[in-house]
């Protein structure tokens, strides 16, 4: 990655072109943490746990282990090289209600610095374990 891309951690305002990236459920269940703070202020909707919405973009983590995560993630990553017009600020999904660690999820997210995805910002902690 010829540049650092960190998200950060305390998101409380985004300029019109970025869009938040949380940890949801399958059933949009926006009750706590990040997704609470998504479907407060950036426009996720309530029953709606994949995908963009307002300025969020929802990637399940609740459904089972890493492995389930993955084609989201994978989806995500998809979705953020056709928008390059947005800059996606990754949160540390999964890292707080799903109960995962940065080191199990982290690796999920590879292909936005080996692939050079100018417009995908992960946290630090991801960062550091990727590079």
């Amino acid at each position: 990655m010829s540049k650092k891309r960190i998200s950060s951690n305390y998101i409380t305002q985004l300029a019109p072109n970025e869009v938040f990236v949380f940890g949801s459920n399958l059933q949009g269940m926006h009750g706590g943490g990040a997704a609470r703070l998504a479907y407060r202020d950036f426009g996720a909707e309530w029953g709606q746990g994949v995908g963009l919405f307002g300025q969020s973009y929802a990637i399940p983590t609740m459904q089972g282990g890493v492995e389930t995560i993955k084609p989201y993630v994978d989806d995500f990553i998809e979705f953020a090289k056709k928008h390059s017009e947005l800059v996606f600020l990754v949160t540390e999904i999964g890292c707080g209600i799903a109960g995962f660690t940065p080191q199990e999820i982290a690796p999920l997210f590879s292909r936005a610095i080996t692939e050079e995805i100018q417009n995908i910002y992960l946290p630090e902690s991801f960062y550091a374990l990727l590079k």
